[in-house]
């Protein structure tokens, strides 16, 4: 591997593994965002006494079967083998360091990795939630759509608030990682409480910022969802089938609305742990 260590470096040093586990979950998540439609064409078909709705579920629901079966088969090896190599070249760069300070960004290696295999197929998900979220509101109703792209744009809004916080606040909780072999070697009581104390202190920090986010998120998602319930009783000729796929749809667009500013936060940590890990070269510690 050559270059700065990073989620880059991973993807183009294994660009094809990678590639073959995100088609899978696309394909599973377009799948599961047809699942409610269908469900609602199943309704009124039924309501109709027409049993052939219930015979195109089914048929949704055992590919998506298959697909996540696989998927999950392959996503087990695929990334355990990238946290091997990743994990090798992290240490071959980094013989110079404390031992205490090596420990810790092995760990935030591996942080790179599940990235990749968590977060990103997260992203992948929601984002084809959104997309087909938003389609078939537009389909029911123009003021659905709409409403569903003003959410969205609180929601990034939203997170550029915080964005800064969430790297500063994660530098300081690595920074105090790095310290613990080394606090645990001198076998000071004293030293390891203050250790923890510290610890305890920047992970109530991040998470007190997370819970006035995710607060301001739920805020402006609720109001999306009562507003399209009330748009949705608006439509004239309005199916059941229709308001179910309507209300699938919103709450779908809501699940996946979240997804975004977790994997953001967490692009905020990875982009903290990529550049501790890579100053260590100006530091001397031979990690480049």
């Amino acid at each position: 591997m050559e270059g700065a260590l990073s989620v880059g470096l991973l993807f183009r040093n294994f660009r094809g593994r990678i590639l073959v586990t995100w088609f899978l979950v696309l394909l599973e998540n377009i799948l599961w965002a047809l699942v409610p439609l269908f469900i609602g064409r199943a309704i009124d078909a039924l309501l109709e006494r027409r049993p052939s709705g219930l015979w195109e579920v089914a048929a949704i629901l055992s590919a998506l079967i298959v697909v996540a079966t696989v998927r999950r088969f392959y996503d087990t090896r695929c990334y355990g083998t990238i946290r091997v190599r990743f994990g090798g070249e992290l240490v071959r760069r980094s013989q110079d360091a404390p031992v205490s300070r090596l420990n810790a960004r092995l760990g935030m290696s591996r942080e790179m990795v599940d990235f990749l295999e968590g977060h990103v197929p997260g992203v992948l998900t929601g984002v084809v939630q959104l997309l087909v979220s938003i389609a078939v509101l537009f389909s029911f109703d123009r003021r659905l759509g709409l409403a569903a792209l003003g959410a969205l744009a609180a929601i990034v809004l939203i997170y550029a608030l915080f964005h800064g916080r969430f790297y500063r606040l994660n530098g300081e909780l690595n920074a105090q990682t790095e310290l613990q072999v080394s606090i645990l070697e001198q076998r000071r009581l004293e030293s390891l409480v203050g250790h923890l104390r510290k610890l305890r202190r920047s992970e109530v920090r991040l998470s007190d910022t997370e819970a006035v986010l995710y607060g301001g998120i739920f805020a402006a998602m609720f109001a999306f969802v009562l507003g399209n319930v009330w748009i949705a009783a608006t439509i004239p000729m309005i199916t059941a089938g229709a308001i179910f796929a309507i209300l699938s749809y919103s709450w779908e667009f809501v699940e996946s609305s979240i997804a975004l500013p977790i994997a953001l936060q967490e692009w905020s940590r990875l982009g903290e742990i990529r550049d501790r890990l890579n100053r260590a070269t100006e530091d001397g510690e031979g990690v480049g």
